[in-house]
């Protein structure tokens, strides 16, 4: 195989980390985080970085630095990322290793999910109400087409979250950032909640774009017993999501 001088340059030698030629050659000679990633051995995060619609690299690069300076193993990309977005909510100093690095990401994670709650619901309780009842009026608007869905296995039940509200009780009962991090407002996204014997489990993210699913999970953002049979129900029901996807766009434009 003849490789182009300038992609030896850039990092390439013979591996291809299960990205195709096509994306990463292109990401290469143009994207220098592409690049960086690459000549820093960051092979899964760069996977990440081309093929995640929903990743935010660009936007945490000066943290990712940090971490590829200190050899920080992030284990868990889309939980760091939130972690970066709640410590931007405390306005910390993102090139601060102590906070970018941390020992625990998860336990580090929930933490500050903790405090954030906190001051929403002793500062802004009565705003966060009113604002509950108008984000609800826009989150119908964008999701009332998949309301409804609903997958079912014995036990097991999968439903679209339909009111605000409910984003709110569902990131209480399983301690996660599901409300806290406004995952009600996310356009390309459909939040799901599984329930076993009426109690919820696990919280599902669907890309309305890729069909994919981009996360699932339980308390205090670990996976449950129950893991395994909510992926398989809601990966043989995605065709169901795509059809409300294709009726959606479909839909005529109110004049």
């Amino acid at each position: 195989m003849k490789v182009a001088d300038a992609l030896k340059r850039n990092g390439f030698k013979e591996a291809f980390y299960n990205i195709a030629p096509q994306i990463l050659f292109p990401a290469l000679l143009r994207d220098p985080i592409a690049e960086t990633l690459l000549k820093t051995s960051q092979s899964s995060l760069l996977h990440y970085y081309l093929h995640s619609s929903e990743q935010h690299i660009k936007q945490n690069w000066q943290a990712l630095k940090v971490c590829l300076k200190k050899n920080y193993l992030i284990n868990d990309y889309p939980i760091w990322e939130d972690y970066i977005a709640l410590l931007r909510w405390f306005k910390k100093d993102l090139s601060c290793p102590l906070y970018v690095c941390p020992e625990n990401l998860w336990e580090a994670h929930h933490r500050l999910i903790i405090r954030k709650r906190a001051i929403q619901k002793r500062e802004h309780l009565l705003q966060m109400r009113s604002e509950t009842l108008q984000a609800q009026k826009l989150y119908m608007e964008e999701k009332k087409a998949f309301f409804g869905l609903c997958f079912k296995d014995k036990n097991l039940a999968i439903s679209v979250i339909e009111n605000v509200q409910d984003f709110m009780d569902e990131g209480d009962t399983l301690h996660h950032c599901l409300f806290t991090n406004e995952y009600h407002k996310k356009k390309n996204s459909l939040i799901l909640s599984a329930k076993v014997d009426g109690h919820s489990v696990e919280t599902i993210e669907v890309s309305l774009k890729t069909l994919e699913i981009i996360q699932c999970r339980g308390m205090k953002n670990n996976s449950s017993e129950h893991h395994k049979r909510i992926m398989d129900l809601v990966s043989r029901n995605l065709n169901q999501i795509k059809a409300r996807v294709k009726k959606n766009s479909q839909r005529p434009e109110l004049a």
